[in-house]
């Protein structure tokens, strides 16, 4: 039993190190402001999520009462972040609509020589 626990930590943590490494490529690799907020926010929640549920997993190796309610508080923290982390994203949003940040258009990084930068 052991070695299947050991298996699901190492799969979640894979898959927690696969959004997160996708939500940082995301991130570069976007043209404007908004775009990148999007991996910012679903894919870091994602890794989170991951991440979590492999340290909760790991923290039951040991079964007792204490374990088990450590890992229901880790459970809570990630629900507290699938509810902050979509509304802090909208709220930059929000911050850069009002501040007159416009999306990327394709013709913004076209220059003079006909070239695109």
């Amino acid at each position: 039993m052991d070695i299947i626990m050991n298996i699901l930590v190492i799969a979640f943590l894979m898959c927690g190190l696969l959004f997160f490494t996708g939500g940082a490529v995301g991130i570069i690799r976007m043209p404007d402001f908004y775009a990148r907020l999007h991996p910012a926010g679903k894919l870091d929640t994602m890794g989170i999520l991951m991440t979590m549920i492999a340290v909760a997993l790991y923290n039951l190796d040991d079964f007792s009462i204490s374990t088990l309610l450590s890992s229901l508080k880790i459970i809570l923290i990630v629900a507290f972040l699938f509810i902050t982390s979509p509304t802090a994203t909208h709220a930059i949003v929000d911050a850069g609509v009002r501040a007159g940040l416009g999306p990327w258009t394709k013709e913004e990084t076209k220059r003079e020589d006909g070239l695109a930068t």
